[in-house]
């Protein structure tokens, strides 16, 4: 996804001549004409839509941050928020991505979590041209469409059985 160009720099030490040294740069970020930088919300939002894209994929987000986007969107002119349970890290040339998800009951797990990995890396390279180095994704909940959205958190074990 990305390419590498040849960037010649002037360096000059204390006392010596200047010399020119050619250094590889592996970004279409930086170039000898300046460097771009992407905010993290950027790579936010692109991830989030990415993910919201794949079928199976209910909604973004843990318990919490549902609620509160739920709360958000019932304000008049409020818009829905696109990064809502994506966080990221980006480099200069890097970008590292955990998604939060609730999956429609009855879609395989492992086949969605490929699916939004591969929607995310693609997504994300195509438009900022940072490499993603990860896509780590939890599945919070899986959504049940008998007419009930509730979480079921209060029914946990005395004992846990497995490690």
């Amino acid at each position: 996804m990305s390419s590498t160009t040849d960037t010649k720099a002037t360096v000059s030490a204390a006392g010596e001549g200047k010399t020119d040294i050619t250094t590889k740069s592996d970004s279409v970020l930086v170039s000898s004409q300046g460097r771009t930088t992407i905010a993290d919300t950027v790579v936010s939002k692109i991830a989030g839509i990415a993910t919201r894209e794949v079928q199976g994929v209910h909604a973004v987000g843990g318990g919490a941050s549902r609620a509160i986007g739920a709360l958000r969107e019932r304000i008049p002119g409020a818009r829905v928020n696109q990064s809502q349970g994506v966080s990221v890290e980006v480099g200069e040339r890097q970008a590292a991505v955990d998604i939060d998800i609730v999956a429609d009951y009855g879609v395989s797990i492992a086949d969605l979590a490929a699916g939004i990995r591969r929607n995310v890396i693609n997504a994300v390279e195509r438009m900022t041209g940072l490499e993603v180095t990860e896509v780590n994704i939890v599945v919070h909940d899986i959504y049940l469409d008998d007419g009930s959205d509730d979480e079921d958190t209060t029914s946990e074990p005395a004992t846990t059985r497995v490690q």
